[in-house]
C-alpha cells in the first residue's frame, strides 16, 4: 500500500501595521530569510508583503493565488491576509515549486506584473477604445487636459509607436481581447513617451467591455516654461494649497491602484480565482470607484464656489454631448441591466457652453438616472429646444421624487434617503451650479412611482 502524501501545510505569519515580519512558522520564515528579510524587518516577499498591505488598508480578508520567486525557481502559493488588531495575519499554502520563468536582461517584462505596477497615471477605456477614466492630476502634471479627453478616443490622447518588429502590441490584444503590455506612446502636444499596459473587462455577459490600463513615463521631457496664473484663494490657514487639492493628491494614487489590483483580481487575469474571491474583488473596486468620486466632488466644490469660477463659452452640438455621456456610462448600465436610449446620431442640438462641463452635467443625470431605475428598466434622452434653450431631458423608471424633496435634492449634501446606496449628495448640486454658469439651468418634474424628468438647458446657438 503506497504512502499518501500530506496536504502542503499552512505556514502562519504575522506582520505589524508598517509591514514588518513579527514572527513567522518555519516554512514562511525560511521563504523570507531567502528573500533576503529577517525577523522586525519588513516582509521581504514582495507578492506576500503587497496582499497584508492591500488587505490592512481596505480593512477586509483577501485571498489570492500568486507566485514568488525562490532562489533560482518560482513556488506557487495560495495566500490569505487577515487584518487583525496591530497588523496583518497570513496564511500561506500550497507550496507547490515550478521551474522559473527567465525574462531577457534587457527587457524586464515582469516590471508589468500586477504586484510591481507603479504606474506614473491610470487610464480606463470603453470597448471602443474611448476614454472612460483618467487621473486628474496626470493631465496638470504632463501636459493634457484630463477632463476634456473624457470620451475621446485613446489615439486622440497617444499617438502609438510601433515596436522593434513593427507591430503595436494595442492591435493584437484588441483583436484577442487579451492583455497588453510594452505598447509605446507619445502624449500628443508633450513630447513624453510613456509605456502602456492593460488588462481586458468584461460586461456581465462576459464580452469585452474595454480596456483597464496603466502608463510608465519613459522619459522626461524638457521643462516647459509656467504661464501665470491667479493664484486662488486661500481659506484654509492662508495656505494656498486648498484642502481639497490636498485631499486630491492624497488618495488619488492609492485609490486609483486599489481600483487597477481590484479589478485585475475581479477579472482573473492572473489566473482562475475562486467566484467568491473575485465578487469581493468587484466590491473593492466599486467601494474606490465610489470614493474617487467623492474626491471629484470635493475638489469640483471647491472650484465652483470660488468667487472667480467661471466657465468657457463654445460653440457645442449638445445631441453629442448627450451620445457620449450615455457611451460613457453604458457598461455600468449593462452592469445594473438598464438601458440607455440615446440621440440618433444624425440629431443635432447647437448650443454655447463648456464641453467638459457639459459632458459632467450629462453623465450624473444619466449616472443617477441608471442608478436608481428598475433591472430591466430604460433611460431615456430626448432633445427639444424651448425659444432661446436647447433642452436635454434624462427620464428614468425609477421610484420617483415626491414634491416637496423636488427642492432638497439640488441642495449642498442633499439626499431623499441617506440610507439608500448613492453618492455624497454633491451631484446635483454642482451640476445645477455649473449649468446655471453655462447660462442655462437644470429642473425636475417627477411624482412618486412615476419615475424621474430632468431637464438641462443651455442658450441655444443659431447655426
Amino acid at each position: 500500500m503506497n504512502a499518501i502524501d500530506p496536504a502542503p501545510p499552512i505556514a502562519i505569519g504575522r506582520v505589524d501595521a508598517k509591514g514588518r515580519l513579527l514572527d513567522a512558522e518555519s516554512r514562511l520564515a525560511e521563504l523570507n530569510a531567502r528573500a533576503g528579510g529577517a525577523p522586525g524587518k519588513p516582509l521581504a516577499v514582495p507578492q506576500i508583503a503587497t496582499l497584508a498591505r492591500l488587505a490592512q488598508r481596505l480593512g477586509i480578508a483577501i485571498s489570492r493565488h500568486v507566485i514568488a520567486a525562490d532562489g533560482e525557481d518560482d513556488l506557487e502559493l495560495w495566500v490569505r491576509a487577515e487584518p487583525e488588531e496591530g497588523g496583518v495575519r497570513l496564511e500561506v499554502s500550497g507550496w507547490r515549486p515550478r521551474a522559473a520563468w527567465r525574462a531577457p536582461a534587457s527587457e524586464p517584462e515582469r516590471d508589468s506584473d500586477f504586484f510591481r505596477s507603479a504606474a506614473d497615471f491610470l487610464w480606463e477605456t470603453d470597448a471602443s477604445l474611448r476614454i472612460t477614466y483618467l487621473s486628474i492630476e496626470a493631465g496638470a502634471r504632463y501636459g493634457f487636459d484630463s477632463s476634456g479627453m473624457l470620451g475621446q478616443p485613446l489615439t486622440r490622447l497617444f499617438a502609438l509607436a510601433e515596436d522593434e518588429s513593427g507591430e503595436l502590441p494595442i492591435l493584437g490584444a484588441v483583436a484577442a481581447q487579451a492583455r497588453f503590455d510594452g505598447q509605446k506612446a507619445e502624449i500628443r502636444g508633450t513630447g513624453r513617451m510613456v509605456r502602456l499596459d492593460a488588462t481586458p473587462r468584461t460586461d456581465p455577459g462576459g464580452r469585452f467591455a474595454g480596456f483597464v490600463g496603466a502608463a510608465h513615463l519613459l522619459e522626461t521631457a524638457p521643462e516647459r516654461p509656467k504661464v501665470d496664473a491667479p493664484v486662488p484663494a486661500a481659506p484654509f490657514g492662508g495656505f494656498p494649497d486648498s484642502f481639497s487639492q490636498r485631499l486630491d493628491r492624497a488618495l488619488r494614487g492609492p485609490l486609483g491602484r486599489i481600483i487597477a489590483n481590484a479589478d485585475s483580481i475581479s477579472a482573473q487575469t492572473e489566473g482562475p480565482l475562486r467566484a467568491d474571491y473575485a465578487e469581493y474583488a468587484g466590491d473593492i473596486a466599486s467601494a474606490g470607484r465610489h470614493l474617487l468620486g467623492l474626491v471629484d466632488d470635493l475638489v469640483d466644490l471647491q472650484a465652483i464656489e470660488r468667487p472667480e469660477f467661471e466657465t468657457a463659452a463654445e460653440p457645442l452640438d449638445l445631441a453629442d454631448v448627450a451620445r457620449r455621456a450615455g457611451g460613457l456610462l453604458a457598461v455600468r448600465a449593462a452592469q445594473a441591466d438598464v438601458r440607455i436610449d440615446k440621440p440618433y446620431a444624425n440629431e443635432t442640438l447647437p448650443v454655447t457652453g463648456e464641453f467638459r462641463r457639459a459632458l459632467q452635467v450629462l453623465v450624473n443625470l444619466i449616472g443617477n438616472a441608471v442608478r436608481y431605475s428598475p433591472q430591466g428598466g430604460m433611460v431615456w434622452i430626448r432633445l427639444e429646444r424651448e425659444g432661446d434653450m436647447g433642452c436635454v431631458i434624462v427620464a428614468d423608471q425609477g421610484k420617483g421624487i415626491a414634491a416637496e424633496d423636488q427642492a432638497r435634492i439640488f441642495e449642498k449634501f442633499g439626499r431623499v434617503d441617506p440610507s439608500e446606496p448613492g453618492g455624497s449628495g454633491l451631484g446635483l448640486y454642482i451640476a445645477r451650479r455649473l449649468a446655471r454658469a453655462m447660462g442655462g439651468d437644470i429642473t425636475v418634474d417627477s411624482a412618486p412611482g412615476q419615475g424621474a424628468r430632468f431637464v438641462f438647458t443651455l442658450p441655444y446657438r443659431e447655426e
